[in-house]
């Protein structure tokens, strides 16, 4: 049996920074990962530092808007039909948070936490010296149709974007926009106060090259289970080889949700596939993040090399990805005109997602060593930073209150979703 300080189980974003915090804090920190192909969602994401996403997913609006999102009438959400039975109970579970209350106290609950996404950001790149790795130049959303331009500006208009600002898109910059495609555009919006990173992939290099240069540990393994042990927990490898520690960490995303019931906990966690092409950049100008609303995608810019990201396809995570996805991605750029040069990588990977569009943040009822941060959904990213903060405060006994992201809010009245705030 191998001892350990503090064990963190999961090398993604969330997983990489909490441990580098924890590090930092004091703490003896072994971080626990396989290595994975493809890599995982902190990889292929757009990059972007959403804090306007204050609205949750799970809401009436959502749940009304989504029959005409479907991916067979042109949308970008698929519901994989060979995996009915992994996402079909996320699914009842996810039509009972989304009631008016659940979702203003997810209202309530994300923007408490978006509020020190960007700073924690800035602190974070700043702590490494490479404040580089935040680019804030906000954001722009932009539309084909007026029909479609008027209905997105009032939404977003009516919308809860948290600190960030909205403004109709300058006639310069809808210009400049309209000069990278060959489509026309009706309108736009733009976003003040959102971010990005510089390059998903290279940030989680770089904090991950920090964590191990302040003495932080890794281990390259798969973990199989917790098991119990008296009223604390123990880490189970795949080939049976258990580990003590003081204090266990989870942030291993959709892979979180196993780990969890196999102590008891109610966990239920889907993968909520992306998938994006990335390509030479080209005469692509220096733009933030255009989100072209019509079509549910994001292009963002790393360095000299251009990503189009897009959909929510509900599976299960080891299902093999859907060339189809590819297929219309590549559709979308040729009718925009948008030319990916080179190489061009395909890459799709599963945002982990709870069905209230909450984290799971907080330590375990079932074993007194356990913590957990998972199931950031669309903003692991956006949230990472400090989230990492909020663990290293949480496991010195010194966090706020976490009751909005109890895990044990699905364990009452049989499973049935409870959004507390």
């Amino acid at each position: 049996m191998k001892a350990a300080g503090t064990a963190v189980i999961g090398g993604g974003i969330v997983g990489t920074i909490c441990a580098l915090a924890l590090r930092r804090a004091g703490e003896d920190v072994l971080l626990i990962d396989p290595r994975r192909d493809p890599p995982p969602a902190s990889y292929g994401n757009a990059g972007h530092i959403a804090v306007e996403q204050v609205e949750p997913l799970a809401s009436p609006a959502a749940l009304a808007s989504a029959p005409r999102r479907l991916f067979a009438l042109g949308g970008a959400l698929d519901f994989r039909l060979a995996d009915a039975a992994a996402w079909m109970p996320w699914a009842a579970r996810y039509i009972r948070a989304s009631t008016p209350d659940g979702a203003a106290r997810g209202r309530v609950a994300l923007s408490g936490l978006l509020a020190d996404a960007l700073p924690a950001w800035k602190r974070l790149a700043a702590s490494v010296e490479r404040p580089d790795l935040v680019i804030e130049q906000g954001h722009v959303v932009v539309w084909e149709s007026q029909e479609t331009a008027r209905k997105g500006m009032a939404a977003w208009s009516a919308a809860d974007i948290g600190q960030t600002k909205l403004s109709p898109l300058d006639e310069p910059t809808l210009r400049r926009v309209g000069r990278q495609v060959s489509t026309p555009l009706a309108g736009g919006a733009r976003f003040e106060g959102s971010a990005q990173v510089s390059d998903p992939g290279q940030a989680l290099k770089l904090l991950g090259e920090a964590f191990e240069a302040a003495g932080g540990r890794r281990l390259t393994a798969s973990v199989s289970r917790l098991a119990p042990s008296g009223r604390f927990a123990q880490i189970v490898l795949e080939g049976g080889e258990r580990i003590a520690a003081g204090q266990i960490l989870v942030t291993g995303g959709v892979g979180s949700g196993a780990l969890m019931r196999s102590l008891g906990h109610v966990a239920p966690i889907i993968a909520e596939r992306g998938y994006h092409l990335e390509g030479g950049a080209g005469d692509w100008v220096g733009l933030p993040p255009v989100v072209f609303e019509d079509r549910s995608l994001i292009l963002t810019r790393f360095g000299d090399r251009l990503r189009a990201a897009s959909f929510v396809e509900f599976c299960r995570e080891g299902s093999p990805p859907d060339p189809m996805k590819w297929d219309r991605l590549r559709g979308h750029l040729d009718a925009l005109g948008i030319k990916l040069h080179g190489q061009v990588a395909q890459w799709s990977g599963a945002r982990p997602t709870l069905p209230d569009y909450l984290p799971a943040i907080g330590a375990s009822t079932r074993a007194d060593n356990l913590y957990y941060a998972f199931g950031h959904q669309h903003l692991g990213l956006t949230l990472a930073a400090t989230t990492g903060e909020i663990v290293a405060r949480l496991i010195a006994g010194q966090a706020p209150d976490l009751s909005a992201f109890d895990i044990d809010r699905f364990a009452s009245g049989r499973g049935k979703t409870r959004t507390t705030a």
